[in-house]
């Protein structure tokens, strides 16, 4: 171990105790392009060495293959780790476009299992709804789960996408550890309502793609920049005049990053993560990433503090984002709010 490890914070008020930021693990096995096994193993390896505990990953990364991957790692350092995964999408793999979404009993029992196998654990830490079904009642899904915790299968529970008004009503069925929604310098949906809510009941919040999905580092600038099968290349905020429109936008964030002597990925996590502060609420961000040193790039972040000028200077920019999320926005909280 090193002296560079990052601080740590609680998961709400019923989970554990896990490092300031997390790493999101998809992009290892599913999403990004071609990846190098090794480099991702080693990436693992330094994330957990410099304090990174939380490690993000859900069954339908490759159809499992994310889970299995990451199998052999958690059972080398399974009294270190946190282990988050989810249930209830699937993704068609002959249309990447296509999700299907089910919260109902069978199919979560089906799917701890299966995720409990591919992982190769007696429980997962923290198991998330990863989108909502409508159809299904929350109360009723949240109590599928609640089962799975009584059973030990499960420690701690957490949603993912679901409006304020879902998250009370989950809460009102069992202690609910963490959200994990988009939040970043581009997806500040969640501020509205989600947030307030999330403080009020002692829920933590996870931010998924605090990066923007790679965007906000300048690491590519319209989706013809990527990969054939990377899925960013459906998004509508990387396609057309909105990706030159959005690329614009990160101006503001070069200018601060200048004047901190850090990248722009810095500035953009460095935001994230001072949220928890402003709202008052536990914010762990999961930047996912497949190289050692884009982990130490974005662990630099959870030292950086920006001032007011700084804050002043971003504060602008999701306003004026071209483009949603998802092409289909009904599977994200704010198309439901």
């Amino acid at each position: 171990m090193t002296d560079d490890r990052i601080a740590t914070v609680r998961l709400g008020a019923t989970g554990p105790e896990v490092g300031v930021q997390g790493l999101g693990c998809m992009g290892m096995s599913f999403a990004y392009g071609p990846s190098d096994a090794g480099e991702s193993r080693a990436t693992l390896e330094r994330a957990l060495e410099l304090g990174v505990t939380l490690y993000d990953t859900a069954d339908a990364y490759g159809a499992g293959e994310n889970e299995r991957f990451l199998s052999p790692f958690f059972k080398a350092h399974r009294d270190e780790v946190v282990i988050a995964t989810k249930f209830a999408l699937t993704i068609d793999p002959d249309d990447p476009t296509k999700r299907i979404i089910r919260n109902d009993t069978p199919y979560i029992r089906q799917c701890i299992e299966a995720s409990l196998k591919r992982l190769d654990v007696d429980a997962i830490d923290l198991y998330y709804m990863h989108r909502r079904d409508v159809n299904v009642p929350i109360e009723e899904t949240v109590g599928v789960m609640a089962d799975l915790v009584r059973e030990g299968k499960v420690k701690h529970l957490g949603l993912s996408e679901v409006t304020a008004d879902e998250l009370r009503a989950a809460q009102t069925v069992h202690p609910i550890a963490a959200v994990q929604s988009e939040w970043s310098l581009f997806s500040r949906d969640i501020e509205a309502k989600v947030v307030p809510a999330a403080r009020e009941l002692d829920v933590a919040l996870v931010p998924y793609s605090p990066l923007g999905r790679g965007f906000l580092t300048g690491s590519f600038a319209k989706a013809e920049d990527l990969t054939s099968d990377d899925f960013r290349r459906q998004q509508p905020r990387f396609t057309g005049d909105n990706a030159a429109a959005n690329a614009a936008l990160l101006e503001p964030i070069r200018t601060v990053a200048e004047a901190h002597g850090a990248t722009l990925g810095q500035i953009a996590l460095a935001w994230v993560q001072q949220q928890a502060a402003l709202h008052g609420l536990p914010v762990i961000p999961i930047p996912g990433t497949r190289k050692p040193t884009r982990v130490e790039e974005n662990l630099g972040a959870t030292r950086i503090v920006l001032g007011e000028k700084d804050m002043e200077l971003l504060e602008p920019i999701a306003a004026k984002v071209a483009g949603d999320r998802y092409a289909d926005m009904r599977f994200a909280s704010a198309g439901r709010e």
